[in-house]
This record gives structure tokens, sequence and C-alpha cells, in this order.
């Protein structure tokens, strides 16, 4: 989002809520952002790159990937 749209978007909350609803969305949108932040930054377990590899293991074997041509073709 730009600059201008968030911006935007600020002043009508600003506008159209108390600072009750303020307090509370922002409370939820910095918890939210934080999850998402320390999820995004977790490393992964061993069991979970297992896991992944054991799914792409069993893509592969089924067929379902792409080959080279198909890569670059999509690339332009």
């Amino acid at each position: 989002m730009t600059t201008t749209a968030l911006s935007g978007l600020l002043d009508y909350l600003y506008g159209t809520l108390t600072p009750s609803n303020m307090r509370w969305i922002g409370e939820r949108l910095i918890a939210h952002a934080k999850e998402e932040e320390s999820n995004r930054l977790r490393p992964f377990t061993m069991e979970e790159i297992d896991s992944m590899l054991d799914e792409a293991e069993a893509d592969f074997e089924a067929g379902n990937y792409l080959t080279n041509d198909e890569v670059f073709h999509h690339s332009k």
C-alpha cells in the first residue's frame, strides 16, 4: 500500500472511530504484526524441514514439477 493510501485510511479512521475503538484496533494490529514477524523470522525445526522434503519428494514422484523449459517459459 502506498503512503498516500495509508494516510487516507488513517484520516478516515481518525474521523470515524472513538478513542476506545482506535485503541482496540491499534492493539489488535500490533499483536497481529508481532505474530506475523515472529512466524516469518522463526527458523524451521528439523521436523518441519523433513516434512517439506517428504512432500517435495512425493510431488516429484507423482510428476508434479516443472521442467526447465516450463520454468523459463513462465518467467517471460
